[in-house]
C-alpha cells in the first residue's frame, strides 16, 4: 500500500504522454510489421476453418472401367454424389462455432504480446542509446577531471610535495577513467545495432516517447496479459462444451445420387439408369474414454481460472517492485539535485577566490566538471525511471 500511494504522489513529477498503438507500431520494422499481419491472416483463416469444420464436405467420384471376362468388351461407367451432413450435434455445432471464434480471439492477443514486446524492446533499445550517450559525456567528464587531477599530482611531484605513489595512483585513475569509456562505446554500438534488427527508424531522429505513471488499477485494466488469460477461460470453456457435445446423439442427414451405364459388344443400346437416396442417420458413441475426455477438458477450463488469478498476483507484484524501483532512482535523482546545487555554490566561491588569487585554475574546472557530471545523473535518473515504466507498458494497452 505505502508503494502504491508513493506511486500514485509521483503522478505530479512527471509530464504524461499517452501515445497510441498506431504510434506505437512506428518503432519496429516494416518486415516485422508485415509478418505480424501474416499472423492475423493465417489465424483468421485458421479461425474460419474450424467455425465451418461441422460442414461436411460433398463427395463426387466418378469411375470408367473396361474388362473382356466373357471375350466380349465390356464398359462401365459409374457417378455419384453423396452427402453425409450433421444438422444436429446436442449442441456441439453451437459450441463449435463459439470455441473457433474464442480460440481466434486468444490467438489475436497471443500475437498482440508477442508484437507488444517487440515493440517495447525497440523503445527500450532507443532509451538505452540515450542514457548511454549521456553516461559517455559523463564519463568523458571524469576523465577530464583525472587528467586535472594528474596535473596537479605532477605539479606537487615536481616541486617535491608528493612522492612519486601519488602520481602513479593518478595515472592509474586516468587509465581506468579511458578504459570506462571505450567500454561504454562499445556498449553502444551493441545497442544500436540490435535497435537497427528491428526498426527502421534512425536512433538519432527517432521521437522517444515519455511514459507517464500508471497506478494499479489502470495496468490491470487495460492489460492484455489478462484479457488473453480471461479469453482463454472462454475457450477452454467452450471446449470443454464441444467434448461434452462429442459423446452425446447425433443426427445426420444422409442423401446421394448414382449413375451407371454399361456397354457390351455386340449387344445393341446400353444398360444405363440412375436414382437417388435419402434419409437420416441417428448415432450415439459409446467409449470407455467418454469420462475421461469430459473430466481432462473440464480440468484444463479450472486450471486456465486459477492460471488467471495467479497473473493477476503476478502483475501486482510487478507493479510493486517497479513502483519501488521508481521510488529509490527518484531519491537518486533528488541527491544528484542536491549535489549539484552543492557544487555550484562551490564553484561560485572558488571563482570568487580564483580572481583573488587564492584557489588554482584547476580548482575552478574540477568544480565545473562536477556540476555537469550532476546534471548528467539527474538525466540518467530520469531514464531509469522511464525504463521502469516501459515495463509495464509491455503489456498495457490504452485502447483495450
Amino acid at each position: 500500500m505505502k508503494v502504491l500511494n508513493l506511486s500514485i504522489a509521483l503522478l505530479a513529477l512527471c509530464s504524461s504522454l499517452l501515445f497510441s498503438d498506431e504510434e506505437l507500431r512506428d518503432f519496429i520494422s516494416e518486415n516485422k510489421k508485415a509478418q505480424f499481419k501474416y499472423d492475423y491472416e493465417k489465424n483468421e483463416a485458421d479461425s474460419s476453418k474450424l467455425r465451418d469444420s461441422w460442414i461436411a464436405p460433398l463427395n463426387l467420384n466418378y469411375s470408367y472401367s473396361k474388362s473382356n471376362p466373357y471375350t466380349e468388351q465390356q464398359t462401365t461407367e459409374n457417378a455419384s454424389i453423396r452427402m453425409d451432413q450433421p444438422i444436429f450435434q446436442s449442441g456441439g455445432i453451437y459450441y463449435g462455432i463459439k470455441f473457433a471464434e474464442a480460440s481466434r480471439i486468444y490467438s489475436d492477443y497471443s500475437i498482440d504480446v508477442a508484437k507488444r514486446k517487440l515493440i517495447k524492446d525497440a523503445v527500450s533499445l532507443l532509451m538505452q542509446i540515450k542514457q548511454i550517450g549521456l553516461k559517455i559525456d559523463k564519463q568523458s567528464l571524469v576523465i577530464e577531471n583525472s587528467e586535472i587531477n594528474l596535473a596537479q599530482k605532477k605539479e606537487d611531484y615536481l616541486n617535491g610535495q608528493l612522492d612519486s605513489g601519488f602520481l602513479d595512483n593518478a595515472i592509474i585513475e586516468r587509465n581506468i577513467a579511458i578504459q570506462a569509456l571505450y567500454d561504454l562505446q562499445t556498449s553502444k554500438e551493441r545497442l544500436i545495432s540490435k535497435f537497427n534488427a528491428i526498426s527502421d527508424l534512425n536512433y538519432e531522429e527517432a521521437f522517444i516517447p515519455k511514459l507517464k505513471y500508471l497506478t494499479q488499477d489502470e495496468f490491470l485494466e487495460k492489460n492484455m496479459l489478462l484479457y488473453m488469460s480471461e479469453s482463454e477461460i472462454v475457450k477452454n470453456r467452450y471446449a470443454k462444451d464441444v467434448i461434452v457435445a462429442k459423446y452425446l446423439p447425433k443426427v445426420n442427414l444422409v442423401a446421394g445420387y448414382n449413375w451407371d451405364k454399361s456397354d457390351t459388344q455386340f449387344q445393341f443400346g446400353s444398360d444405363e439408369k440412375d436414382y437417388y437416396n435419402f434419409g437420416l442417420k441417428a448415432t450415439l458413441p459409446i467409449d470407455i474414454n467418454t469420462f475421461r475426455d469430459i473430466e481432462s477438458s473440464k480440468v484444463d477450463y479450472l486450471k486456465s481460472q486459477l492460471i488467471l488469478e495467479d497473473k493477476k498476483r503476478e502483475l501486482i507484484a510487478i507493479f510493486e517492485q517497479v513502483s519501488q524501483n521508481i521510488e529509490n532512482f527518484e531519491k537518486k535523482k533528488q541527491l544528484s539535485v542536491q549535489n549539484r546545487d552543492i557544487y555550484e555554490r562551490l564553484l561560485a566561491d572558488t571563482i570568487d577566490l580564483y580572481e583573488a588569487g587564492y584557489k588554482t585554475k584547476y580548482d575552478a574546472e574540477l568544480l565545473q566538471n562536477s556540476v555537469l557530471i550532476q546534471k548528467s545523473d539527474v538525466e540518467i535518473y530520469e531514464i531509469d525511471k522511464q525504463l521502469e515504466l516501459l515495463t509495464l507498458y509491455e503489456t498495457y494497452r490504452d485502447e483495450i
